[in-house]
């Protein structure tokens, strides 16, 4: 395992840009995207699934990820996709005010035009007017959407073609980030699942909602919530803040044989306990542990709108969600992060 605290945005600003012009010689630099309905046989219902390519001209520019909070996302629905073969990246979303698959087209996007497909699909429940604590909590339904969204792709007569079946990978943000790691092997710990919000001590705004929702944790499907959901295919995993990462069974991290990467956001004592990965790094063999210090977890979400925060606090969203670490900029934390989830799937995958 290795570990590296990173705090040098101002280099890693630098480095991305470099790479960024390097790359794209390899590649058109337009981002496609199209939307599709994918069914999830164990939802017993259909799931909306989000796809971004490299992509040639064409197509009607659209906004994605656009809200009353964050700034949207430029791509090109429905252009042709660029010629050749790419690796495909899965991406799955957290819960809450990102809870959906377009309020990561900031990080898509980017990758998309670095040579990446990436694929998301919307977990329901999450966010908007499905949002459902219930289904929220069923954390072992995720996987099976990101499996069923790669199998999708992998029948597709548009991706078809362009797939490199050999380097897939995986990356999650906050409660995506949970999703990774069981899809890497990682299993549910029932007993610490089902008693997660007996207190708020772990994780009060959640918490909060599942009680108020009059859900009982300890009425979930106890053989499903504790299975094992690993995705063979996947041959890079990354995971980005996961929450909760204190409800897995501890002795399943040495199973793990996929490449795993853990990052968090946020200097020593001040990344929350339930987001805390460097334990489990410790556990999985060979997993690469890093930190960005000058992040907060909400600096994954897009970049805020002029008057977002005094919108949020109207609307009695207390969490900080413009505040990132010492000053520096959402858009430096971003192309960080971006180089980092590029280059980290360079050197495992390709």
């Amino acid at each position: 395992m290795r570990i590296t605290t990173v705090a040098l945005l101002a280099f890693w600003a630098a480095f991305f840009s470099m790479t960024t012009t390097l790359r794209a010689t390899a590649v058109e630099q337009n981002a496609g995207v199209q939307q599709i309905a994918i069914p999830a046989p164990e939802r017993g219902t259909h799931i909306d699934v989000t796809i971004w390519y490299p992509a040639s001209s064409g197509g009607e520019t659209v906004l994605l990820g656009d809200s009353v909070f964050f700034e949207g996302t430029e791509a090109v629905r429905d252009a042709p996709v660029s010629a050749g073969r790419f690796p495909v990246i899965l991406l799955s979303h957290g819960a809450g005010l990102a809870g959906r698959a377009e309020a990561m087209s900031w990080l898509a996007t980017a990758l998309a035009k670095q040579g990446f497909i990436v694929a998301a699909p919307t977990h329901p429940g999450n966010t908007g007017p499905d949002r459902s604590a219930a289904e929220t909590m069923k954390l072992w339904l995720r996987p099976p959407d990101l499996s069923e969204t790669l199998n999708a792709i992998e029948k597709s007569q548009a991706f078809q073609a362009h797939i490199e079946a050999d380097r897939i990978g995986v990356v999650g943000l906050s409660m995506g980030g949970n999703t990774a790691l069981s899809i890497a092997g990682a299993r549910l710990d029932y007993e610490l699942l089902a008693s997660y919000c007996d207190t708020n001590d772990l994780n009060a705004s959640l918490c909060d909602w599942v009680r108020l929702s009059g859900v009982d944790l300890r009425e979930m499907d106890k053989e499903a919530a504790s299975r094992d959901n690993r995705d063979n295919r996947m041959s890079f995993v990354m995971a980005i803040d996961p929450v909760p990462a204190d409800v897995f069974l501890v002795e399943s991290f040495a199973g793990i044989s996929t490449p795993v990467t853990l990052i968090n956001f946020g200097a020593e004592g001040e990344i929350p306990l339930t987001a805390q990965a460097a334990n489990i790094a410790e556990a999985i063999p060979n997993a690469t542990y890093e930190v960005i210090e000058d992040a907060s977890h909400f600096s994954m979400f897009a970049n805020c709108k002029p008057g977002a925060e005094e919108i949020a606090r109207e609307e009695g969203i207390e969490e900080p969600i413009c505040a990132d670490g010492n000053g520096y900029s959402r858009d430096a934390i971003h192309a960080q992060l971006i180089e980092m989830i590029a280059t980290a799937f360079d050197r495992v995958v390709r």
